[in-house]
């Protein structure tokens, strides 16, 4: 396997009983690169993405993720990523101020890091009325942005995000999409799954899954001019009616 690669991935496969969740898939995630892991609802993206973050171990295959093997270093893996969960994944009964001290003790970070990265955070998205308000009381937009800084409170060099946009309004999710290339630019790898076409456009790189396995894999241009299409939907749809 490549280790100059954030993520490589060879043969990776999950079942769940007589169900194969994830079918035999191999890409790699080069460092650096926003890595769009598209398909629709049911096509395996989050077991996918589980095995790769060391929640779920793989029925068969290899991944090595920051250079830790997912089945034998998932502890490894876990402390060199930032992730974000497609379900809010802070706790609402608690401050924005709480969540970013009790994150950033979880991270390992000591307390005057973690003093310095809340005032770092809060001053970075404008939240300095808000802080001490419980994050529950936050539009779910604002939730996510809030999910996704503190996953980042301990700098790792890759992010996962599961369908970080999903739920929230155009304006948002263009907005979400600034603080991903804003970390993608400081050499982060961001590896996002989403089941918005559109969004593959922002990628470097998409892969699409078609129930459980990859069906196609390059730029978006390069998919559009492959199959025909105006649209990474469009791409999509031919994909999904032949294999229908």
């Amino acid at each position: 396997m490549n280790t100059k690669n954030a993520i490589q991935v060879e043969n990776l496969t999950k079942t769940f009983g007589a169900f194969t969740a994830v079918n035999n898939i191999s890409f790699h995630v080069g460092k650096g690169e926003v890595f769009g892991f598209l398909g629709a609802n049911g096509a395996g993206k989050t077991t996918a993405m589980k095995m790769l973050i060391g929640i779920l171990k793989p029925s068969s295959g290899n991944a090595l993720v920051a250079n830790f093997d997912i089945a034998t270093q998932a502890d490894s893996v876990k402390k060199s990523i930032g992730y974000m969960s497609q379900r809010f994944s802070l706790y609402n009964d608690l401050t924005i101020k709480e969540n970013i001290t009790f994150f950033g003790g979880i991270y390992g970070l000591n307390k005057a890091d973690i003093k310095t990265k809340t005032h770092a955070l809060i001053d970075d998205l404008g939240l300095h009325d808000e802080a001490n308000k419980l994050v529950g009381a936050l539009p779910l937009g604002w939730k996510q942005k809030v999910a996704f800084s503190v996953s980042l409170l301990h700098d790792p060099q890759i992010i996962f995000l599961d369908e970080p946009t999903g739920g929230v309004d155009p304006i948002t999710r263009r907005q979400f999409w600034e603080m991903i290339y804003r970390e993608a630019d400081k050499g982060k790898t961001i590896f996002v799954t989403t089941h918005y076409m559109d969004e593959a456009e922002y990628c470097n790189r998409v892969s699409i899954m078609v129930e459980g396995k990859i069906e196609a894999l390059d730029t978006p241009k390069n998919l559009k001019t492959t199959y025909n299409a105006d649209s990474m939907d469009q791409v999509f749809l031919k994909l999904a009616r032949n294999l229908a």
